[in-house]
């Protein structure tokens, strides 16, 4: 399948973002919205946050707080990191990490892949427990206290928004008609955030869901606690979340998660980890309360690949 974009990109930046959408035909009931996914893995790390990365990176460098020499940290479960990764490697930043063994292998290897440095936070039992993130956030702190670095810091970064403004607005071009609803899962709450502005601007009434793990529903119930979702649901509200742009939390089952995700590789052919899966289900749900004639839009965060090593997709 050819990408929509056209042309000889300059760097391997360029192929970021203008990511297809597709229509999903089976696993959607016949008496229901259409249901859209925007799949995010054909990003040149398999992941959405190839966006915010590039995005962090460039409105550092235009402020003047990232220069030439400086090196670059980062707290993450993963994606986040394998993109600033790639990004630093291609601009020729060091990169430092600050990560888990909470989180899949491959995405840790692929880190080290693109050159960066790892350190390793220590889990309970390979959990994403609510005293992981706030562990990681304060080595990354240690770490920033050189001057010769730049912490990206996502959660409080609002350069992230503007990163995924881009994909709200790719939606608008790619999709006939009205969006009735959009889902995706919070992390950071960049993806929702930068889409819902993005809608908005255009005017557009769709209602904003913002998705989370039912084992740790912060958000809609103000109680944390352990799930294995990657990336998501962090125990606390993000700092970037503004209950001005979404309408609604809704905590989904981890298992169903896990199941839709493999439905979603063995029927659809999309082939994406255990928060794509959380996605779907959230829009299976939509597409059933608001019925035929509607069209609900969600996303594929990342690529399977990177959950091989697991037990996703075992058996």
């Amino acid at each position: 399948m050819p990408l929509p974009a056209k042309g000889v990109c300059a760097s391997a930046l360029q192929a970021i973002g203008n990511t297809p959408v597709v229509r999903l035909q089976k696993i959607v009931p016949t008496i229901s919205a259409d249901v859209l996914v925007k799949l995010e893995y054909f990003n040149p790390t398999g992941s959405y946050k190839d966006r915010m990365a590039l995005s962090m990176i460039e409105e550092a460098e235009a402020r003047g707080t990232l220069r030439p020499g400086m090196t670059v940290v980062e707290y993450t479960g993963g994606s986040t990191g394998s993109s600033l990764a790639f990004v630093c490697a291609v601009k020729g930043y060091p990169f430092k990490v600050v990560s888990s063994d909470a989180f899949a292998r491959e995405k840790l290897q692929t880190m080290r892949a693109f050159g960066a440095e790892l350190m390793i936070v220590p889990s309970v039992g390979g959990q994403v427990t609510p005293d992981l993130t706030p562990r990681m956030i304060e080595a990354a702190r240690e770490l920033a206290k050189d001057p010769g670095i730049y912490w990206t810091d996502q959660l409080h970064n609002a350069d992230i928004i503007t990163g995924h403004e881009k994909l709200g607005r790719e939606l608008l071009e790619q999709i006939e008609g009205p969006i009735h609803a959009f889902c995706g899962a919070v992390g950071t709450a960049g993806m929702l955030m930068g889409v819902a502005r993005a809608l908005r601007q255009a005017n557009s009434q769709a209602r904003m869901i913002a998705l989370e793990p039912a084992s740790s529903a912060f958000l809609s119930t103000g109680k944390a606690g352990t799930h294995h979702v990657e990336g998501i649901g962090i125990g606390s509200v993000p700092p970037l979340l503004d209950s001005a742009f979404y309408d609604e939390v809704r905590g989904i089952d981890e298992g169903e998660a896990r199941q839709m995700a493999r439905r979603l590789a063995q029927e659809e052919g999309i082939f994406a980890g255990v928060s794509s899966g959380l996605n779907v289900v959230g829009a299976l749900q939509l597409a059933q309360e608001l019925g035929a004639g509607h069209t609900i839009v969600t996303v594929a965060v990342d690529t399977g690949l990177k959950y091989l090593a697991g037990d996703l997709y075992e058996g």
